[in-house]
């Protein structure tokens, strides 16, 4: 019997996720809407100890500032009540049809500084809400159409709008960082930034990039045919994993933010082993330490009592992993297939200490290819070993 929630899990969830209403492009709602504070509410009885939020989650897009600080305030009170930790505000860039070209991309100039005004007022909001993440998905920031873009001019105001922003956030002294989360597909049919590689090389472009890195989604990724444990990995190798969005997606289709294990459970089970686990060759570090956010959608098909079991379902769908990557690192029988299949060696650099390149190709060449060809890495009894962990 999979154990309850702690505060030492982290685990979050969006307000957008429990509270998404089953609208989708062919139906209305299919169940009705609770105000943030009940949504927030709740989570904390189901043992949540985060909760994360657009600024239009919590009050109208357009609301003059009475009323946004009025249920701004309203909403951190609730929270606090409830002992959520308000640890993560994004903006919403997206919806509202003047952003149908994007905000900080759009061809429009008018409307890319409005958006990056949007955006630098969501930042304070972060500040004034406690939060250390401020994730930024550009869901509208791409196009249908090759020829609608300049190319080399989008990247340019993309550098522009996140150095303004990160810049704002150092100047306010605000202890928050920027988490860009990538996306191939949907709602345009081809993104800026549609993966974590993609992010990591505008990442390196930027003035201010110390303070900005990554949100990676599970579904993100996979819609993309990758493997969301190794953008986790290359992601923390780079020191750029700040924050993660946790669903669960089957194959390249639509964005389906299935409950998290609920898609590619063998996946699941790797991204799990990685974050509880670390790297093989590095348990010590470097980690993830932050909240296991879950990014995901009750599906349409339940009502009230759905959204909250599928809450809980992401919550145990995670222990009950990490309960088997724990055991799996532990089976004598793992550590030996691991050794037999050279996983410890790969840690070991490939030229010695203080070799050069003449060294290396003066040394003698005594390797025998045909017979290093011959060796068995035993790769399926490790991947079997964690078939047997995870539903044995």
């Amino acid at each position: 019997m999979v154990r309850s929630p702690r505060p030492e899990d982290k685990f979050s969830f969006g307000l957008w996720t429990v509270g998404w209403l089953g609208v989708d492009p062919f139906g209305t709602a299919s169940r009705p809407a609770l105000s943030p504070v009940e949504y927030a509410e709740r989570l904390a009885e189901l043992g949540a100890w985060g909760v994360t939020f657009h600024d239009n989650d919590v009050f109208p897009f357009g609301s003059d500032d009475a009323t946004r600080e009025q249920v701004c305030a309203d909403f951190k009170r609730a929270a606090d009540k409830a002992g959520l930790v308000i640890e993560m505000v994004t903006t919403n860039t997206f919806t509202h049809p003047v952003f149908k070209d994007g905000a900080l991309t759009s061809n429009d100039r008018d409307v890319r500084r409005y958006g990056l005004r949007k955006v630098l007022r969501a930042v304070d909001l972060a500040g004034d809400m406690g939060a250390t993440t401020f994730v930024m998905w550009g869901g509208r920031e791409g196009s249908e159409y090759d020829g609608s873009k300049d190319l080399h001019a989008a990247m340019e105001r993309y550098k522009e709008g996140l150095d303004t922003v990160a810049g704002h956030i150092k100047d306010q002294g605000y202890d928050l960082r920027i988490a860009l989360e990538p996306k191939p597909n949907e709602p345009r049919g081809d993104i800026f930034l549609p993966t974590v590689g993609h992010a990591l090389a505008l990442i390196a472009e930027l003035d201010h990039g110390d303070i900005v890195g990554l949100n990676p989604e599970t579904g993100h990724e996979q819609m993309a045919g990758l493997n969301y444990t190794h953008a986790l990995g290359q992601a923390l190798w780079s020191g750029k994993l700040f924050h993660i969005d946790l669903n669960g997606q089957r194959g390249i289709k639509y964005d389906q933010d299935l409950v998290f294990g609920h898609g590619d459970l063998m996946s699941a089970f790797f991204t799990v082993d990685l974050l509880e686990n670390g790297f093989p060759s590095r348990p010590d570090g470097p980690r993830y330490d932050g909240p296991r956010h879950f990014d995901y959608k009750p599906s349409r098909t339940e009502h009230m009592a759905g959204v909250w079991e599928s809450a809980q379902a992401n919550m145990a769908a995670y222990l009950m992993l990490a309960e088997k990557a724990r055991a799996f690192r532990a089976d004598d029988r793992v550590t030996e297939a691991m050794a037999y299949a050279g996983v410890p060696d790969l840690a070991e650099p490939t030229m010695a200490d203080g070799e050069t390149v003449a060294d290396l190709l003066a040394a003698p060449d005594d390797f025998d290819p045909e017979r290093a060809a011959e060796r068995d890495f035993g790769f399926v009894r490790l991947q079997q070993l964690a078939l047997e962990h995870l539903i044995g």
